[in-house]
């Protein structure tokens, strides 16, 4: 048996595809910001990034945070990071004024793997995430 064909007999109990998990919520498709930050692959954000660090909260928004701000310092953060490092997995860091303008530099993974169709599709998350 050759690794080619370690699978053909065996049986899909389930598949969850990247479309359903931003569907769901999981995940936060953010690729049309990303191709304006040249990235070319499609990109997600998961629901922690997104809801813990792109969206401020109502007492740092005073100081000029938003969701648009936030996502292209993170997105462009990746970028910088993705063109010094070449590979699948990156870890980066990107600084978020967090309440009342405490800076938190804050760490993140990007992976790049293969989409619902095999193309290559880039999902950022916390370190911890899968």
């Amino acid at each position: 048996m050759t690794f080619e064909n370690l699978l053909d007999d065996s049986m899909i109990i389930s598949v969850y595809t990247r479309k359903q998990a931003i569907d769901d919520g999981v995940l936060v498709d953010v690729s049309s910001v990303a191709l304006e930050a040249g990235i070319r692959y499609p990109v997600a954000v998961t629901a922690r990034v997104w809801h813990e660090y792109v969206v401020p909260d109502e007492r740092s928004r005073p100081y000029g945070q938003s969701e648009d701000g936030r996502l292209w310092d993170l997105l462009w953060m990746f970028r910088s990071a993705a063109q010094a490092t070449p590979g699948t997995l990156l870890m980066f860091r990107c600084y978020f004024i967090m309440e009342e303008k405490k800076k938190e530099l804050v760490d993140f993974k990007a992976l790049c793997g293969p989409g619902d169709r095999a193309e290559p599709v880039i999902t950022i998350m916390m370190p911890w995430e899968d």
